[in-house]
């Protein structure tokens, strides 16, 4: 489980093991989560101080998904040729500066400009966090990745609850001020252990995966149909996700309940923070559990249903939403079966595309992030002419069209990529069952 790096002693250090690197990984994600889930508490507070208008706040969080997302392949290649240490160290200090901007800014340019250099912090870590996993973990990537984008997801809830409370009762400029020199500092010296990936020997994919033997660059898997057939299922179910995850609040609000005491096993909260606590759970859990499940019964199969899950989820919160119970339980619906996407398409980038430029292309895949943000202020747009059934339908429907094309398309095409590349006929075998012509597999 650990390489040939070894003390004087001639033990090997315990921060060497990949394990406790994947730990490391998942921790600094949990602390740099907050720059995109907490961001919807914040966004009121900040109009009612400056009267912006809440669609130019929101702006700012298109700012930072967009540089956060299309950047990564840029970070991606600076840690598979410097390792991962130096990345994650500047990437605390760009997370940091981002939010005590945020602290100070008195007009929307410098609302914006903060957004650039958080989104740049998040990258650095986010991606390097990923690509490193994959890289460990040659024979358990959809845990891993899983493992690792949960830190990510669920991160977040560990501090909606104290950073909701901070805004309440010091304003939202302490809030930014305290948490993102808090997370900086811990993410920075938690960057210090990082080192470079040296997967054991033995760790090789299971037979059940299609894994490629050929190791392709950025520039050549982005001159594969293949890629951009994956790329735009991840922009169509990222959509629906970060559209909830910006408009959670504002929804809320409208609705009427967004301050409604709510009580769930014993604890009594806001509705809205009740809700992006819980979301924020299912958030994180749904990646390892969808990783795993990847890893045994395939990527494709895992997408059909998931994806196809979130379809109905988000059209649950359309007919049922504006019953308070009912919004939590199919907002968290719709958090269960969108988190998973960044756990199931690192994996299967790198199962398609190889190991060696792991980082560099996932992180060229999930500029995908970035690309499906740009939808959000549309949302806005789209609610204020049709009302937000006509954002909920419209994002169910690209969800839906993701889930059949998982099943009809990309399986025979990866299937196909992967005997082409030249890889051993026994990995290709299981994969057979992906087929849309075998219905029994399902």
């Amino acid at each position: 489980m650990g390489h040939s790096n070894v003390t004087v002693s001639g033990r090997t250090p315990l921060w060497h093991h990949r394990w406790v690197q994947l730990a490391i990984g998942i921790v600094c994600m949990g602390l740099v989560a907050n720059l995109q889930y907490a961001w919807t508490l914040f966004v009121v507070p900040m109009d009612n101080a400056h009267h912006w208008g809440q669609a130019a706040i929101q702006t700012a969080f298109t700012i930072f998904i967009v540089t956060e997302t299309w950047l990564v392949p840029v970070e991606g290649w600076l840690v598979d040729k410097f390792g991962p240490r130096p990345v994650v160290i500047g990437g605390s200090v760009c997370a940091a500066l981002g939010w005590i901007i945020d602290a100070h800014a008195n007009s929307l340019t410098e609302l914006y400009a903060a957004a650039v250099i958080a989104g740049i912090g998040a990258g650095c870590v986010y991606g390097t966090c990923v690509g490193t996993a994959l890289k460990w973990f040659p024979d358990k990537r959809g845990l891993a990745a899983g493992l690792t984008a949960a830190g990510f997801g669920a991160g977040a809830a560990i501090t909606v609850i104290p950073i909701a409370n901070m805004i309440q009762h010091s304003g939202y400029e302490h809030a930014f001020m305290f948490f993102g020199t808090f997370q900086g500092v811990c993410i920075l010296l938690l960057a210090t252990f990082l080192m470079r990936p040296k997967p054991p020997a033995s760790a090789v994919a299971a037979k059940r995966v299609v894994a490629s033997k050929v190791d392709y660059t950025p520039g050549e898997m982005i001159r594969s149909p293949l890629f951009w057939v994956i790329y735009m299922m991840f922009v169509f179910v990222a959509a629906g996700g970060i559209i909830a995850t910006a408009q959670l609040g504002p929804i809320a609000k409208e609705y009427g309940f967004a301050k409604l005491p709510v009580s769930l096993m014993g604890v009594t909260l806001p509705l809205l923070t009740m809700t992006l606590s819980i979301d924020n759970l299912c958030n994180g859990f749904t990646r390892p559990l969808c990783g795993f499940l990847s890893d045994r019964i395939g990527r494709e199969n895992t997408m059909f249903v998931i994806f196809l899950g979130e379809g109905v989820a988000l059209l649950g919160l359309m007919q049922f939403g504006h019953d308070p119970y009912a919004f939590m339980f199919f907002a968290a619906a719709v958090f269960l079966c969108w988190g998973e996407i960044f756990s199931i398409f690192p994996a299967t980038c790198a199962d398609t595309f190889g190991s060696k430029y792991a980082a560099a292309n996932a992180g060229t895949l999930y500029t995908a992030k970035g690309t499906a943000s740009m939808l959000v202020p549309f949302a806005s747009v789209l609610s204020a002419n049709g009302g937000w059934s006509a954002v909920f339908i419209s994002a169910a429907v690209v969800s839906i069209a993701a889930a059949v094309c998982a099943k009809f398309i990309l399986a025979p095409m990866r299937k196909r990529w992967i005997e082409s590349s030249g890889a051993p006929a026994g990995l290709i075998v299981a994969e057979a069952r992906l087929q849309p012509s075998d219905a029994s597999s399902e």
